[in-house]
């Protein structure tokens, strides 16, 4: 048997994302910048794909922006937002356990003269509301927070940020990272209080190559990326329609036509099985808080190296993650953050869940997570 369970790195493709992407490559394959009939199919399909996120989003078809990927959209509005409010204040309030495609934009912002805020985690992975508040004052002119994170399934509480700047008197922004989020728990502008929301669609069993950008009306944003005008110079290039028709594809069959709550219900099923064997059997500790999304189950076989078991449970069929799939190599900075102990931490292996997974498939990576135990450990 196989069973994938690093759903958080990528999900597989549904079948109408496929037969979308080949029905764009194919039939509605012109430049959706071109002035004649072909060029004008293919922005047919380029519109059909926007209105279907914005149904997703619950906004407007015009605030969505089609870009290459979550980190794209992540740049594009962390960038974007600073680069239009620098004259306001300098102070960008984050979390310390971003994804490296914020993080990044941090480091570069810090080196730059900004002063970043960086939130600290409890044992959980959790921030708390408070020290939004109290890391919010009236020189904020960006709010950046992921929704899930990414390795330990955390729920941060990105409501309370423009609450955060509007009593503080800020002029910044909130900008919501939501690729974890998206498709698992409600994601929009009236769900999460944002001016910015990145999704990306290989997250949510669409194609690689693509993903998108809410941006509230009125929103002010200067683009870090240059070129001709396309989408509305928020990231111009040409789109990549075949990829964006995937994207909604999946997202029209797994989000619109799906149901969040019984898929969360299924998930948390699958994730139990998984978790209770570890923790009946005393195996290992489990990383992820229990108010984590059950999409993602951080833990650890204590004394056995994350490679040596990811290997193991691979060679049984049983695909997980060491951690982020953007920071191979190293030591998790997440788990670092949440102070748990090294020999823990270089014990972790990330299982990810996705509605599609079973029950027999989680029976299964139980018995080899035990078989592992005692079979690595005695070795």
């Amino acid at each position: 048997m196989q069973a994938y369970f690093d759903n958080s790195a990528t999900t597989k493709p549904l079948p109408e994302a496929v037969e979308a992407v080949s029905r764009a490559m194919t039939e509605t394959w012109g430049n959706p910048s071109s002035l004649h009939v072909i060029g004008d199919t293919a922005n047919g399909e380029l519109e059909n794909a926007r209105r279907t996120l914005a149904s997703a989003f619950g906004c407007r078809q015009q605030e969505v922006y089609f870009t290459g990927s979550g980190t794209e959209s992540n740049n594009i509005a962390v960038f974007g937002t600073v680069e239009a409010l620098k004259r306001r204040g300098n102070r960008i309030v984050t979390t310390a356990v971003e994804h490296p495609s914020v993080e990044g934009c941090m480091k570069r912002l810090e080196n730059e003269g900004f002063d970043v805020v960086r939130l600290p985690v409890d044992k959980t992975g959790q921030i708390s509301e408070e020290a939004i508040y109290e890391a919010v004052n009236d020189k904020t002119i960006l709010v950046s927070l992921m929704l899930v994170n990414n390795e330990v399934g955390s729920i941060m509480p990105v409501k309370a940020a423009a609450k955060a700047l509007k009593r503080a008197g800020a002029p910044g922004h909130v900008h919501v990272d939501a690729v974890q989020g998206f498709g698992k728990v409600p994601v929009g502008p009236k769900a999460l209080g944002a001016d910015l929301i990145s999704v990306s669609g290989h997250k949510v069993h669409g194609p690689k190559g693509v993903g998108a950008l809410y941006v509230k009306k009125g929103t002010r944003l200067v683009s870090p990326v240059l070129g001709g005008g396309q989408e509305d110079n928020i990231r111009p290039g040409t789109q990549g329609t075949p990829a964006i028709a995937g994207f909604a594809a999946a997202v029209d069959t797994g989000i619109l036509h799906g149901d969040l709550s019984s898929y969360i219900a299924h998930v948390t099923e699958v994730r139990n099985i998984i978790r209770d064997a570890v923790l009946a059997t005393d195996i290992g500790a489990i990383n992820s808080g229990d108010d984590a999304l059950p999409y993602i189950l951080n833990l650890s076989l204590e004394g056995i190296p994350s490679e040596v078991l990811r290997n193991y449970l691979s060679e049984q069929g049983v695909y997980v993650s060491t951690g982020s799939a953007c920071s191979k190599g190293h030591r998790s900075t997440v788990l670092t953050q949440m102070e748990l102990e090294p020999r823990r931490i270089d014990s972790a292996v990330r299982f990810s869940f996705s509605h599609t997974n079973t029950i027999e498939e989680a029976r299964y990576a139980a018995e080899v997570l035990t078989r592992a135990a005692n079979t690595l450990r005695r070795g």
